[in-house]
């Protein structure tokens, strides 16, 4: 079971500050959840084949299709600063 002890170091964990009664009310909460985390465990999945998904998956992407793209001038046309028909950036370093 979960103590509210825990849920102090996974707050201090997530760097976040938590109320007495948001301790209280997390503590519950991630109880339930563990307790039908249990619930699941318990059953009998020897059945059950492996799967990466429920239900069936298919690409639905286009074909790669090769096609003009824009001039130099035309992607700078809406830049808000450029360099020697570069994108100017603020210096981040």
């Amino acid at each position: 079971m979960i103590t509210e002890k825990d849920v102090e170091y996974v707050a201090w964990l997530a760097r976040l500050e938590l109320t007495a009664e948001e301790k209280e009310r997390f503590t519950r909460q991630l109880g339930q959840v563990l307790e039908h985390a249990a619930k699941i465990k318990s059953l009998d999945t020897g059945d059950v084949e492996p799967t990466s998904h429920v239900v069936p998956l298919r690409n639905v992407m286009r074909d790669d299709v090769v096609e003009p793209g824009l001039t130099q001038e035309e992607a700078l046309s809406n830049a808000p600063r450029r360099e020697g028909g570069y994108f100017a950036v603020p210096r981040i370093i």
